[in-house]
Parts: structure tokens; C-alpha cells; sequence
């Protein structure tokens, strides 16, 4: 294992949106049980600290890989386009104009059944924009516009906790 590998090497997975959760999930199981702390202790405290990079550096991969924002921004970002998504917030204005309408939405709520109907329809805009980021990143490799559907996915999920938020104000 090399420290240095991206996220992709070090799994021993394509470098691509579309993973098998599954796979990503056993081979980090694998992972961790190789670099575990303990299978060192004999060994000194030295190769512990190292294994604990180690463990370390597996959980954060995997913590990217197995998350499809995460890992469609750290493509994007690998592949020399990094999302910036606190100096660039440009949307296109069909998105904006969604923004607006389900703030509206959010804002007028008042029952469960509301909530559950506007957190249908983002959660209906999240695999959208999921599939589309796949297909661009995977079929079109316009990291340009992979990049900003991730941007477009990060407001979604802030979003989705200000739905939850607004049902915990209404006691929901």
C-alpha cells in the first residue's frame, strides 16, 4: 500500500462514478483488518503509528468512495476541477428557480404531509442530479459540468436538513 495512491488505487476500484457499494464496503473491511494497530503490536510503537496512518487514510477513502457527492466532487477534483463551491455558486437559472420554489414551499409548510411531499420532490431532484453527475463524469468526462451539479447537490443537501430542521420546529 502506498500512501501517495488516490482513493481509487488504494481500493483497488476504478477510477469512475459508478461503484459497487458492496464491493467498496467488503474491500475496506479487508483493508482495515490488513493495517489494524494490533497485528503490529510485536512490532513497536513505530509500525503501530504507521498502521494507524494507515487505518486512518482507508477511513477517509472509503468515507469518499462510498458517498456518491463525495466521490463525484474528489473525480472532479482529480481530474483538475475542483468545486469550489464557496467562491463559485453559479446555477443555472432553472435550478435557481427551483431554489425559490421549494423555499417558498418550506416556508408555508405547516403539516407532515406537506413536508413529506417537498422532501419527495428534492429527494426526486437528488437522484437526478446523481444520475446526471454519473453520466457526465463517467460517459461525457465533462468535469466542468460534473462540477457544478455537484454544487447543485450540495445545496440540495443542505436543503434536505432544512426540511428535517422544519419538521422538528413543527414537532414533527
Amino acid at each position: 500500500m502506498n500512501l501517495q495512491s488516490d482513493d481509487f488505487e488504494l481500493f483497488g476500484v476504478p477510477q469512475c462514478f459508478a461503484q459497487d457499494r458492496a464491493a467498496l464496503d467488503a474491500r475496506w473491511k479487508e483493508l482495515q483488518r490488513e493495517a489494524h494497530p494490533d497485528k503490529f503490536a510485536a512490532q513497536g510503537a513505530a509500525a503501530q503509528r504507521l498502521a494507524m496512518q494507515w487505518s486512518v487514510r482507508i477511513n477517509e477513502a472509503y468515507q469518499r468512495l462510498k458517498a456518491p457527492m463525495r466521490r463525484a466532487a474528489y473525480l472532479c477534483e482529480l481530474h483538475g476541477t475542483p468545486i469550489q463551491a464557496e467562491d463559485n455558486t453559479a446555477m443555472p437559472a432553472s435550478f435557481l428557480m427551483q431554489q425559490m420554489e421549494w423555499r417558498e414551499s418550506l416556508g408555508e409548510a405547516r403539516s407532515s404531509a406537506e413536508l413529506d411531499a417537498l422532501d419527495d420532490g428534492v429527494q426526486q431532484a437528488q437522484s437526478q442530479a446523481l444520475a446526471l453527475c454519473g453520466q457526465l463524469i463517467d460517459e461525457q468526462k465533462d468535469y466542468a459540468a460534473a462540477a457544478r451539479q455537484v454544487r447543485a447537490l450540495m445545496f440540495i443537501a443542505r436543503f434536505a436538513d432544512d426540511i428535517e430542521r422544519r419538521r422538528d420546529q413543527l414537532g414533527q
